[in-house]
């Protein structure tokens, strides 16, 4: 496949490494010459030396060929550029560009950029999903990483123990579905009890399951 890159800083070095060993065909197209020598020198690909939000540059380096334009520059802008005129002018037939401030991803979206990644908010997303509790074990991340599918024992001092679901605080975004008491499976309903010792499997979006940790009080390791 292949792939022109914009930005070859370290982010745009490893990523054409990466293709490369993967057997892709990377092109990197960088305006520094001396980032363009480091990775012509490093790397067995070809290096435009150029502007990647010029037409001009982006023909010379094949991107009518490209099935993919990844543009990992520091500037938002020059990313949401270039991939614009690789999908409008070269047609591309999929674009990604790194986004330095995450509050522009949505932005680069809906301007048309296929896939936007920010790296503050892959790290967020993580931290979020590190919830530190013996009680809670995740089964499967959702939506992107931004939901998941958990499962979370109730300890022997649950303190809503004996309380139904209706009189229990439960985030808006955090859905009980099923729970097994003493190997029972059962289907929850607003007047269903919960009890220490049940196993409840949720779907929650992430920043709900931390207001359920703290809420239902349960351990920290």
């Amino acid at each position: 496949m292949h792939v022109c890159i914009v930005g070859a800083g370290k982010v745009g070095y490893y990523l054409a490494k990466t293709l490369l060993e993967h057997g892709h065909d990377p092109v990197v197209i960088e305006q520094d010459p001396q980032a363009c020598r480091r990775i012509a020198n490093g790397l067995d690909i070809h290096v435009i030396s150029g502007d990647g939000t010029s037409v001009n540059i982006l023909k010379t380096a094949g991107c009518d060929q490209c099935h993919s334009l990844i543009a990992v520059t520091g500037q938002d802008e020059d990313n949401l550029i270039a991939c614009q005129l690789a999908k409008r002018v070269f047609h591309c037939k999929r674009t990604v560009a790194r986004v330095n401030n995450p509050r522009n991803a949505h932005v680069l979206k809906k301007l048309g950029v296929d896939i936007a990644v920010s790296s503050t908010d892959n790290i967020v997303r993580i931290l979020e999903r590190e919830v530190e509790t013996t009680a809670i074990r995740h089964l499967l991340n959702l939506a992107g990483g931004t939901a998941s599918l958990v499962e979370i024992a109730l300890p022997d001092n649950f303190r809503y123990n004996g309380r139904t679901l209706l009189d229990i605080p439960i985030p808006e975004d955090f859905n009980i579905v099923s729970i097994t008491r003493d190997g029972e499976l059962l289907i929850p309903r607003g007047q269903t009890i919960l009890r220490s010792g049940d196993q409840l499997v949720c779907v929650t979006l992430d920043a709900a399951l931390h207001t359920v940790v703290r809420e239902w009080r349960l351990p920290n390791i």
